[in-house]
């Protein structure tokens, strides 16, 4: 039943487009976005979000994606980098295309209130039970992608090359895609000839988009410090090594190297985001760890940042008395580089979403935090695939007036009160995803 439904709705998009490829006309294909919109991809967008699951864990929505997929009429490999999914349609001579989508959701209590919020829990990887919610807006790629696939499914007269539609998990733990990578994605499945992707963004209006034609997004890298200490009595903390004293020393020396290693026009980022030690009231712990996350706009402040962070921590021990044989650890467990989109692929993409979408939709780009992205990966330079990473907008124009007025704040993402418009969110970058195709690959 449901192939009939989708094959019936790829014979209405196509006599709505015509036969020819200069039939491809954006106001029809936007019309054909929203009615797939309201007739499937809403309840789809509402399973997605009542149902997250965690990095590396996202077991039951790569099995809906893989389903969606092949539903589409794609041919689908499930288990690619652990529970990626890749969707691939050959369509004739011209360039091969990787369109990606992250699937993951994030270990917080949702409470937006929405009649479809996630009430779900999962245990980590680390056997620890969490509430789960999509706090990022992944659930509105995946969505989105769905959408995609199928309405250039239905007009694969108006394009000719390769999709490879990539589902990829663990993009919070900024891992999934070098897991997918290290799974031999481009040995098996091609190296693109480009690569797309896009974030929803609570800080773009709703039908508003934006791209850099440089630097997209940070760096990040997930940074653990141990601190162990000699334990005591609190009331003897002469007898013993403080690792709380020791860590809060760590913790404040490390607000200098941003103000005064790095260059002031370099920006920076040092978060110490978690601090854990000790047990009771009156006792001296032998260990506390610090968990830290830094940003950087090029690899090479990323490397100073790095380097400081260790100096920093290592000889803080030092200095406190640690003997040699318990030493400060520094470790980085998870990171991704720098985000950057082709300059001549963007200057491109941006200029067909002009024309395609209207000049009114497209907003100069402007990065107003430090958010990373392990998009990265997949256009890497080792590999050569130009990349381009666009935002779309996901909260009402309303709400940001609201705001201005003195209203309740637009919440940002990772907040347990995240929440975008659905609808304006999907059919927008469904619309913005199927342009550059056309753009990239017409028909010939």
């Amino acid at each position: 039943m449901r192939t009939t439904i989708f094959a019936a709705a790829a014979s209405a998009l196509a006599l709505a487009l015509g036969t020819s490829p200069a039939a491809a006309d954006p106001a029809e294909i936007k019309r054909a976005v929203a009615a797939e919109y309201d007739r499937d991809l809403e309840a789809l967008f509402k399973h997605f979000h009542a149902n997250p699951e965690l990095s590396f864990l996202e077991t039951d929505t790569a099995k809906r994606m893989a389903i969606e997929l092949r539903d589409a009429g794609l041919e689908v490999t499930e288990g690619v980098g652990g529970t990626g999914v890749v969707g691939m349609v050959r369509n004739g001579d011209g360039p091969l295309i990787l369109l990606r989508a992250d699937m993951d959701g994030l270990p917080l209590p949702e409470k937006t209130g929405l009649d479809y919020a996630s009430k779900a829990t999962q245990v980590g990887q680390d056997g620890q039970e969490y509430p789960v919610m999509h706090a990022c807006g992944h659930d509105v790629h995946i969505t989105s992608m769905v959408g995609t696939a199928r309405q250039l499914m239905a007009m694969k007269d108006q394009w000719t090359g390769t999709l490879m539609f990539v589902v990829q998990p663990a993009e919070e733990r900024v891992g999934g895609a070098a897991a997918m990578l290290a799974d031999g994605l481009y040995d098996r499945f091609g190296k693109p000839d480009y690569a797309l992707a896009f974030h929803v963004s609570s800080g773009l209006a709703t039908g508003k988009i934006s791209a850099s034609e440089t630097i997209q997004y940070s760096s990040a890298d997930s940074v653990d410090i141990m601190v162990p200490g000699v334990g005591a009595h609190g009331a003897s903390p002469h007898m013993g090594r403080d690792p709380v004293y020791i860590a809060s020393q760590i913790v404040t020396a490390l607000q200098s190297v941003v103000s005064r290693e790095i260059g002031p026009l370099k920006p920076g980022v040092i978060t110490v985001g978690a601090f854990h030690s000790g047990t009771k009231h009156n006792i001296i712990s032998d260990r506390a760890d610090l968990q830290l996350t830094v940003r950087a706009n090029d690899e090479e402040t990323r490397a100073q940042l790095l380097e400081s962070i260790e100096r920093i921590a290592v000889q803080m021990g030092r200095v406190h008395g640690l003997p040699e044989e318990l030493p400060v650890t520094v470790t980085v467990s998870e990171g991704t580089p720098v985000t950057n989109n082709d300059p001549e692929l963007a200057r491109r993409l941006n200029a067909a979403l002009v024309r395609d979408l209207g000049a009114d939709v497209f907003e100069p780009w402007e990065q107003k935090g430090m958010g990373a992205e392990d998009f990265a990966y997949f256009v890497a330079e080792e590999y050569g695939v130009p990349g381009y990473y666009f935002a779309v907008g996901g909260t009402p124009p309303e709400a940001f007036e609201a705001e201005e007025a003195g209203g309740p704040p637009v919440p940002s993402h990772h907040s347990p009160l995240f929440k975008i418009a659905p609808r304006e969110s999907v059919t927008l970058g469904t619309e913005a995803m199927i342009a550059a195709v056309l753009d990239l690959a017409p028909a010939r």
